[in-house]
């Protein structure tokens, strides 16, 4: 075990774990946010440089601060180090020039993009971004290639964080898309022009961070802070079958498998719980799904707030059996 501290909070962590990681065990705005590193893929992180933190000394053993930033999604931790994020004016001075470069060639037509609301990018620049941008030279295009009759590639919008090619690599069987070309002119696209169609292929919808990839079947239906997500689960012999469905009315607008708090899937879903069961007959709801109050979804959202153990005694008799006869979606410890 090895114990470090993180912008003054203490954590003791396994050791190996990465800086982020540890971060994460304490969790709260101190985490550093994270474009490229995603934790069920292996060889993610160490691209983007969003999650760059100050170690202000390396370990008990050697107290010297690391000469520069490191990618804490890559940095395994040491006993007795000392990480800055939040409080070091270094890391958010350059946290502030990785949004301004991921915004160089990146297109703004979130109004019209699907992933719009759920972002990543979007977050990442209203956190740590300015207002203003200093390029003036022509953007970066890409001609656009068809993939499929499912999943949509906007290449102009790719910030080449890899998810989607590990995710292929890792949960696909014979990946037919990759980066092609070299430096300026990488791009995601397929081997000789091929579709990608295997069982489990829209799972790279799911990890892009940005609106390169997208749900041709829910393309331009609506905006997904005007869709209410619901939990649901089926018996499906290929997947876990636990999912997210999005209603507009009593219309399925589209299925997503479900995300933790730092918006990685636990549980990757088939095609087929994901593009073909539109119904809410062909699903078994369990209640609204968790949406952090951050985010704009948060806004038309009806999930009941959790209920402490320690304030429900504190209630009076009659609140207690109301709250026992109806109780709320969630009752925390």
């Amino acid at each position: 075990m090895a114990k470090i501290t993180f912008d003054g909070v203490e954590v003791e962590v396994p050791d190996g774990t990465t800086i982020l990681n540890a971060a994460r065990q304490i969790g709260g705005s101190i985490v550093p946010p994270a474009m490229c590193y995603y934790t069920p893929l292996k060889g993610s992180g160490g691209k983007c440089r969003a999650c760059l933190v100050r170690v202000a000394a390396g370990s008990a053993k050697d107290p010297r601060p690391m000469p520069k930033l490191v990618a804490s999604c890559v940095t395994p931790v040491q006993d007795g180090m000392i990480v800055e994020n939040t409080t070091s004016e270094q890391v958010l001075n350059v946290r502030k020039g990785i949004v301004e470069m991921l915004l160089i060639n990146h297109p703004l037509d979130c109004p019209v993009c699907d992933q719009a609301g759920e972002c990543d990018l979007q977050n990442f620049a209203f956190e740590h971004g300015v207002s203003t941008t200093r390029y003036q030279e022509e953007r970066r295009t890409f001609e656009k290639i068809d993939i499929g009759p499912l999943i949509q590639l906007h290449m102009t919008r790719c910030i080449l964080c890899y998810r989607c090619v590990y995710t292929a690599n890792q949960i696909t069987d014979n990946r037919v898309h990759g980066v092609l070309g070299r430096g300026d002119a990488a791009e995601i696209g397929t081997y000789i022009e091929n579709i990608i169609d295997n069982d489990f292929s829209g799972n790279v919808i799911d990890v892009c961070p940005v609106g390169a990839l997208t749900d041709k079947t829910f393309r331009f239906k609506s905006r997904v802070w005007f869709t209410k997500p619901v939990n649901a689960h089926r018996d499906c012999p290929k997947c876990s079958g636990n999912v997210v469905l999005w209603y507009k009315g009593k219309e399925v607008l589209r299925t997503t498998a479900r995300k933790d708090q730092y918006g990685e899937v636990k549980e990757w879903i088939c095609n087929e719980c994901r593009f073909e069961k539109k119904d809410t007959s062909d699903w078994t709801i369990e209640g609204p799904a968790h949406i952090e109050r951050s985010s704009v979804i948060s806004a038309n959202h009806y999930e009941l707030p959790v209920l402490n153990q320690s304030v429900v005694a504190d209630l009076p008799e009659s609140t207690q059996r109301e709250l026992a006869q109806n109780p709320p979606l969630k009752l925390g410890s």
